[in-house]
């Protein structure tokens, strides 16, 4: 069994709740945030890529156009400490104080990686899509993960809510794998094989630093 050296999350759903950013995607396009909620959570059930949700109430919705709208506007997409999951930095920390190499790691625009890095967690590393130059779940942007990690794949432990752009591609890059139920793609998506490969299932990531050094002292 290997030891872990380096723990990646995934960003939105993992360390960030993004309902307050969905709700303003719904007010943005005068639409109520029960039914936007309802038609996302139904793209998501069918395999969808989520943006399809913006094309059910605005057919040809650009993303990259309306980002650019709401800024304009001073309505740019935005998070804080407040949404963060209260569970995210005790986990860095912790995995840190282990001596773990510890990092961010998810599909984000630039403001988004900028906001990230002003936020001070207790990590080592933040990649994001647009900095990168590569996103989830193309194997280049795992490969990169990999690469930041400075260790072998199999010691690397990438931590996300989302079967398909997470663990699916982190397990096929040869790294172990831990999925976290919670945001929609966590309690949406099902599939069984790929659950089943995670090296860790866990409902909060107050479980997580615990199972790490368990896993670390047996191995």
């Amino acid at each position: 069994m290997t030891r872990l050296r380096a723990v990646f999350f995934d960003v939105g759903e993992t360390i960030v709740d993004e309902t307050r950013e969905y709700g303003a995607w719904a007010d943005w396009l005068g639409v109520p945030r029960h039914t936007f909620s309802a038609v996302f959570g139904a793209v998501i059930a069918r395999g969808g890529d989520y943006r399809e949700t913006f094309h059910h109430f605005q057919p040809g919705f650009d993303l990259a156009t309306e980002r650019q709208r709401r800024a304009d506007a001073g309505q740019p997409e935005s998070f804080a400490e407040e949404n963060l999951y209260r569970d995210a930095r005790p986990c860095l920390a912790a995995l840190r104080d282990q001596g773990l190499l510890v990092g961010l790691a998810g599909n984000q625009t630039a403001r988004a990686e900028t906001i990230l890095r002003g936020l001070d967690f207790a990590v080592d590393v933040i990649g994001t899509s647009d900095g990168w130059g590569v996103e989830k779940p193309s194997p280049e942007f795992f490969d990169r993960v990999v690469v930041e990690a400075g260790c072998p794949a199999e010691a690397v432990l990438y931590v996300g809510d989302r079967l398909d752009n997470d663990i699916k591609p982190a397990q096929a890059a040869g790294m172990r794998t831990a999925l976290i139920r919670r945001g929609p793609w966590g309690y949406i998506l099902q599939d069984a094989e790929v659950s089943e490969r995670c090296l860790f299932r866990i409902e909060s990531l107050e479980e997580l630093p615990p199972l790490v050094a368990k896993h670390n002292a047996d191995a």
